[in-house]
């Protein structure tokens, strides 16, 4: 009988071709998903930046204009205004689902099951649509006695407020519709993070007689850091991209109050036609939102490093 002797070449051979075939399948699974997102999402985003070099005229052929678009948005005094509603908007909202997100998450925090069923329905806002919540919101703002808060304002000797149609609190407005839905979801992650929280340090901080505020300043923040980190990350993305919430509840108005930004690249693009400027306000808030989470990105990694 001859024996077979394999050598290391040949034993290389195969489980390289076995290593091959293991590379190969994960990438078979996620081609799907990956084909489905170079079709619907990174392919339109490569046409919106070479279209927002071009006069784009239907039917007659597009015009090579180059940086024009550009100069032209970033010059609109519309477009300046909806800068200030966008980084007001973004910043209020971002700060206050953040605040209110982690007061819930202490709140909530725990094992108990009638706090995971109160957990449950705080979360609802965060997994509704956008466009349900705005109308529900509308609904609450109804500027007549016979509209929730108005009702409520009513009861204390107050009039009632036009909440959507005062430019001068129509953005705050918004703004508060917006915390509503965000802080949630703020929420879950937070919880996230204080579910890492090394219980040994509360107790060592109790027997230290540390007050609430000290604990939560030397021992919960630090601990949650990361957490955190994700939610300024998302936070920031959000404010920036703001544009159902305004879609839905003003459109815009009172007299462009509440224009941001999203809102003045869609009139610009489906009310105007001026497909090409509609573009290039996309590709500039493309790059904004890209710098600012690189941004948080580096100043996250900086402060772990220490």
């Amino acid at each position: 009988m001859t024996a077979t002797v394999t050598t290391p070449a040949a034993r290389r051979g195969k489980v390289s071709g076995v290593l091959g075939k293991k590379a190969v399948v994960p990438w078979l699974f996620l081609a799907p998903g990956l084909l489905l997102a170079v079709v619907f999402k990174f392919w339109p985003m490569a046409k919106g930046i070479w279209l927002s070099f071009f006069d784009v005229r239907p039917f007659l052929g597009d015009q090579w204009i180059g940086l024009d678009n550009y100069a032209r948005v970033l010059t609109d005094h519309r477009f300046q205004d909806a800068i200030g509603h966008t980084l007001v908007l973004g910043i209020g909202q971002s700060v206050g689902a953040i605040l209110l997100g982690f007061v819930l998450a202490l709140l909530l925090e725990g094992q108990a099951r009638s706090l995971k069923i109160i957990r449950t329905a705080v979360f609802l806002p965060a997994v509704t649509a956008t466009a349900v919540v705005g109308e529900l919101w509308r609904l609450m703002y109804y500027p007549t006695g016979d509209g929730l808060l108005n009702s409520g304002l009513h009861l204390l000797g107050l009039g009632p407020v036009h909440f959507l149609d005062n430019p001068d609190i129509a953005l705050y407005s918004t703004m508060a519709m917006g915390i509503w839905i965000w802080a949630p979801y703020n929420m879950v992650i937070l919880l996230a993070g204080l579910a890492g929280v090394d219980r040994s340090l509360y107790e060592a901080a109790a027997m230290d007689g540390v007050s609430l505020r000290q604990r939560l300043r030397y021992v919960t923040l630090p601990a949650i850091r990361p957490a955190l980190m994700i939610v300024l990350t998302l936070a920031t993305i959000r404010g920036l991209r703001v544009f159902t919430e305004v879609y839905v509840l003003t459109g815009g108005g009172p007299a462009g109050s509440t224009d941001v930004w999203m809102t003045r690249a869609y009139t610009l693009g489906f009310t105007r036609n001026d497909i090409g400027g509609a573009s290039a306000a996309s590709v500039v808030l493309l790059c904004v939102t890209l710098l600012l989470t690189v941004t948080v990105n580096y100043l996250r990694k900086r402060g772990d490093a220490r």
